[in-house]
């Protein structure tokens, strides 16, 4: 009778631990495919297409020229830079006055998006001037000439000083200033630096002399002149578009001053 019931039971219980060794390895199996699906896949897709990204500093220095662009209000054909040099991480801003026949922007670099014309750059703390674009429209071609001190250094005389690349520069000093000027094309500049750094005047002609090798000023018609100061006080960038006159100035860096010039195009 024992032996009877014994045999059963034996059976039953070797069932049962079939089914949950199954079961488990069923629970096994599900948890190492999810664990498999969760897994990133460090293959790269092959239908997909690379596409370059523009850096954020790019986009926000052509919608704000494009800003700048449409806030003028006016009819003078004026032209403006395709880039400013800024600090890195900085937005470019301005602000926009025109009256009558004149136009002023001041451009600024800030560490945070501000608008074109926000109020909070007339007193701001936050926002750093980096050049001053004034346009001025005469009522004729001689009269816009007039406001242009272009000089043809070689008939000035002075003592010759060799800027490489072919070029001549005069120097003449005078109440403590020592200038180093030369032409190229219809540009006369010229590097101004004091009578105890001559060295200093000679160095940043130089330096300017090979920048203009691989970029070039906008065409004046008729001329224009370029003031590059040593101590950054006084860099200055004028020249004529027939009756337009363009004068760039409030840059700090003299260096910078050229890019923001050769920066204009039509």
């Amino acid at each position: 009778m024992t032996k009877r019931l014994l045999l059963p039971l034996l059976l039953i219980s070797a069932s049962l631990v079939g089914a949950c060794t199954t079961d488990n390895d069923d629970n096994t199996k599900i948890q190492n495919n999810q664990q498999e699906e969760n897994q990133p896949n460090d293959k790269p897709n092959d239908t997909s297409e690379t596409k370059p990204q523009e850096t954020v500093s790019t986009v926000t220095q052509a919608e704000a020229l494009k800003n700048v662009k449409e806030q003028l209000e006016t009819d003078l054909a004026v032209v403006l830079p395709k880039e400013l040099p800024l600090t890195e991480g900085t937005f470019l801003t301005a602000t926009t006055k025109v009256v009558d026949k004149e136009m002023e922007i001041v451009f600024f670099e800030s560490e945070k998006y501000m608008p074109i014309n926000d109020i909070k750059l007339k007193n701001s703390t936050d926002a750093t001037v980096i050049a001053k674009l004034l346009v001025t429209q005469y009522d004729s071609v001689a009269e816009a000439s007039e406001q242009i001190a272009f000089e043809d250094y070689s008939q000035n005389g002075g003592q010759q000083v060799d800027l490489g690349f072919d070029i001549t520069g005069y120097q003449d000093a005078g109440a403590g200033s020592l200038w180093t000027g030369w032409n190229e094309g219809r540009w006369s500049l010229a590097a101004h630096t004091r009578t105890d750094n001559p060295q200093a005047g000679v160095a940043l002609a130089k330096q300017a002399v090979q920048y203009l090798e691989t970029h070039t000023l906008p065409i004046p018609n008729q001329n224009g002149f370029v003031h590059l100061d040593v101590y950054k006080s006084g860099n200055l960038i004028v020249w004529q578009d027939e009756k337009l006159v363009y004068t760039l100035d409030s840059i700090k860096e003299p260096m910078n001053a050229l890019a923001i010039a050769t920066a204009f195009s039509r």
